[in-house]
């Protein structure tokens, strides 16, 4: 039953034939014909449930009946005394109305017409008679029945001074409400001056006023006529007030207006209709912006910004250029997670695990999160450290920070600093730009949703300033712990606290990060792989990986060690392990390739197949040559793809004493050569070097692989070596290896890279390695697996270099040195 009234809607000015009867309906009724006696009445009287409206003794209504219900109700009571109870729903949205959902109070009314309309749908029009209230349900099928008790009206005597005013208050309002309201009839204003009873009169504005149901039915409910007419008079003004707010904004904006006039107009009706009914905001979303601000879990300074903004908006014009920024920056700082951060996983074994599955090797690391972890554990408000990994590409640095916060329980965020040269990248633009925007530090605590989440800053040594600024220098503030807790970003305005964010900055390179920026963090050098770590990182994640990926099982391909060491050897050379996956990748696709097209292939991948599937060798592996020949000696070299070996070769001809360097070398290398030179010219008779030699022979020192660049000291040793075998032209041990600097006075300096370079020299066939007695060290951090095959030599100074280095016997053939030069 549904009949959602305009205001004034049920007033009808002339009354109508039932063409049934012939009967005049009332429609208007006179004020003796309201109360009912109760024979008229039957003992259950058949409740109507309506929605949408309340129906009032003396008003006439017409109602769409549509459930079955209703139907049923209607005709029987038809077809009888058409009496029935109107009551109203407590919820207009529930469709099979039941006891429970009916008021107590409704209205006996008199079914004066019934049409049944072609689409199912049968309306009626009723006339009120008299309030009742439900004492008792009898039954609900096949529709609601109850037992009631009639309410009378208690209205005050006619001659009552009070009943007079307030009945002159209420005419006088609605002349007014019709008056400012063009959509209702001006004869409406001639029914309402024929209404003289003061109970009826109360009911047909009730009937009519602009408010709820629920008003309404409050209205209904109320016995006292003068409480119910002072409440009536209530919702009468407050409709003419709105009405008045209306008419004024109307005239304010009467104008010829375009579309964007009239949003604007209609804005500001919103705005005053808001203000004068005391609602919060402008609109709805600052309203929710408002409740989500209360809920919010954030520092007291940041709450008293956030309201005074809010304020700020309610405020301002919405039509103004300002307004969408404004609201822009108050919805990033009620969706910043400023103390709301993932519980840390504080069990050390499985955070353990979590990093050993993930990674092979990398052990620093995986120490230093687990050393974190555990002070976590004892110390809860530990500041977060600031790790550097640094190492060539390829060796898991990014990566790894994924598998940190799998293992810490955080949220992972990753920001790529290479190619930034604008400091606002760190920092925001100040919200007086157009387009301005926060940080990408803001930025990406902002979408992890969490104030401690491990945040990765990868290949921070390719940061670059010009005239924009300097965004290293932007991340000294973010870097430091001192002060990252008052992290300020400019659009931001307000501090946050960056302390309990875990940084882990990725670098190939340390000589670009400036000093200061480099100061702030933990270094940890992650070197690269050897051989034999790459093989097992081939076989625990990078086979496995790309079966997966191809579509393939174990089952259906085999790839055995030496088949992945000849992959290593012949086809990559990195530090790495990204051109090895490329090509494994390489291999298993060429499987996949012969099971799809059921082809036969072999299942266990030998260094064979290898072959087969990869064509002919990349790369040649630098071997150990003999000895036969003096001024050869073998040097290590660190590389940034890893340890390799290379040969120092010196010679001698005839001639004035000139030293020629080739094989592209630097400037230091070159500075070696010429130190060794000085050393043996300095110390000569002490290895029966005649001195005149010196300015009889040309020495030419060369580095085979001409094409590629080399520098640094480490070859200092060697090259000393090489020069005192080719002018004693005694032999050099047999798979010796060495690298150290040397200087002037014949001592040994250490040198970097030793890792690297002793597993060079082991893949080489290298038996014998020489190294500065300081760079012990560096061999105690090796897997003694990895070396245990070979015996290494501490020394302090070229005095024991050359004793170890050098046979006392000579070459086969050596040079007659001539000390005078002929006439």
């Amino acid at each position: 039953m549904h009949n959602k009234n305009k205001p004034f809607s049920n007033i009808i000015l002339a009354d109508s034939i039932d063409e049934d009867s012939g009967e005049l309906i009332q429609l208007i009724e006179p004020s003796d014909s309201e109360s009912l006696d109760l024979k008229d009445i039957p003992e259950e009287l058949p409740i109507l449930p309506v929605r949408n409206t309340v129906l009032f003794p003396g008003v006439v209504l017409p109602i769409t009946v549509g459930r079955s219900k209703s139907i049923k109700l209607v005709k029987k009571a038809y077809r009888g005394d058409r009496i029935i109870g109107v009551v109203a729903q407590k919820d207009s949205s529930t469709e099979e109305a039941t006891a429970k959902d009916l008021h107590k109070i409704g209205t006996v009314a008199k079914i004066v017409k019934m049409l049944v309309l072609p689409d199912g749908n049968t309306t009626i029009i009723i006339q009120g008679k008299q309030r009742f209230e439900i004492t008792k349900i009898v039954s609900e099928t096949p529709y609601i029945t109850a037992n009631f008790e009639l309410r009378e009206e208690i209205f005050p005597k006619e001659d009552d001074n009070e009943l007079q005013a307030i009945v002159a208050s209420l005419k006088d309002s609605a002349s007014k409400i019709l008056q400012l309201n063009p959509e209702i009839p001006q004869e409406a204003q001639v029914a309402l001056d024929n209404i003289e009873n003061a109970a009826f009169l109360t009911h047909f504005l009730s009937s009519n006023v602009n408010a709820e149901v629920e008003e309404k039915q409050k209205l209904l409910e109320i016995n006292e006529g003068m409480n119910r007419a002072e409440l009536l008079l209530q919702y009468m003004m407050k409709d003419i007030q709105m009405l008045e707010l209306k008419q004024e904004i109307q005239n304010k904006v009467h104008s010829d207006i375009d579309q964007q006039q009239r949003d604007y107009f209609l804005r500001q009706q919103m705005k005053v209709l808001q203000d004068e009914l005391g609602q919060e905001g402008p609109d709805q979303e600052v309203r929710l912006l408002r409740i989500k601000g209360e809920k919010k879990k954030w520092s007291p300074e940041v709450k008293e910004h956030f309201l005074k903004e809010l304020d700020k908006i309610q405020r301002m014009n919405p039509a103004a250029a300002e307004y969408p920024v404004a609201l822009s920056y108050v919805e990033l700082l009620v969706d910043l997670p400023w103390e709301e951060g993932t519980e840390d996983n504080f069990d050390l074994k499985n955070a353990k695990k979590i990093l050993d599955q993930d990674h092979f090797g990398l052990d620093k690391v995986k120490d230093r999160i687990i050393e974190y972890l555990a002070v976590r554990k004892l110390k809860n408000d530990l500041k977060g450290p600031i790790l550097c990994l640094y190492g060539p590409p390829g060796v898991g640095k990014t990566s790894l920070g994924r598998s940190v916060a799998n293992a810490l329980g955080r949220k992972y965020v990753r920001m790529s600093l290479g190619g930034v040269h604008d400091e606002a990248e760190i920092r925001g633009h100040r919200k007086t730009y157009i387009g301005a925007m926060p940080g990408k530090i803001i930025q990406n605590i902002n979408k992890s949703k969490s104030s401690n989440p491990v945040f990765i800053l990868d290949e921070i040594d390719k940061v670059s300033s010009d005239f924009r600024g300097d965004p290293s220098s932007a991340l000294l503030e973010v870097l430091d712990p001192e002060q990252n807790s008052t992290f300020k970003d400019n659009y931001l305005e307000v501090d946050y606290d960056l302390s309990k964010v875990l940084f882990i900055a990725t670098a190939n390179s340390l000589d670009t990060i400036q000093g200061p920026l480099r100061d702030r963090m933990e270094i940890i050098d992650i070197s690269g792989y050897t051989q034999e770590e790459k093989v097992q990182i081939a076989k625990k994640h990078l086979i496995p990986k790309q079966t997966k990926e191809h579509g393939l099982t174990k089952k259906d391909i085999t790839i055995s060690d030496k088949a992945v060491k000849k992959v290593i050897e012949d086809y990559t050379r990195e530090s790495g392990v990204r051109t090895l996956e490329r090509k494994i990748g390489s291999v298993v696709r060429n499987v996949a390739k012969s099971i799809a097209m059921e082809e036969e292939y072999e299942k266990k991948i030998a260094p064979e197949q290898v072959r087969e599937i990869l064509g002919a060798e990349i790369f040649d592996k630098e071997l150990y040559e003999d000895n036969s020949i003096p001024g050869v000696v073998t040097g290590l070299a660190w590389t940034p793809v890893g340890g390799d070996i290379l040969f120092i070769e010196a010679n001698l001809s005839r001639g004035k004493g000139k030293l020629t360097l080739s094989g592209q070398l630097g400037d230091v290398m070159k500075e070696s050569a010429m130190t060794a030179l000085s050393y043996l010219k300095s110390n000569a008779e002490k290895f029966d070097i005649h001195y005149k030699v010196f300015d009889n022979y040309d020495l030419h020192v060369h580095v085979p692989a001409g094409a590629i660049p080399k520098d640094g000291p480490s070859a200092g040793i060697t090259m000393l070596t090489a020069l005192t075998s080719v002018y004693t032209q005694r032999k050099v041990k047999a798979k010796l290896a060495m690298t150290g600097e040397i200087t002037l006075r014949g001592k040994v300096l250490p040198v970097g890279g030793i890792k690297e370079k002793i597993l060079a020299a082991r893949r080489a066939g290298i038996k014998d390695i020489i190294l500065c007695e300081k760079n012990r060290k560096d061999i105690e951090e090796i897997n003694p697996d990895y070396i245990k095959d070979l015996k290494i030599n501490y020394v302090t100074d070229v005095n024991q270099v050359l004793e170890l280095a050098l046979l006392k016997n000579k070459v086969k053939d050596p040079i007659q040195f001539v000390t005078e030069m002929p006439n």
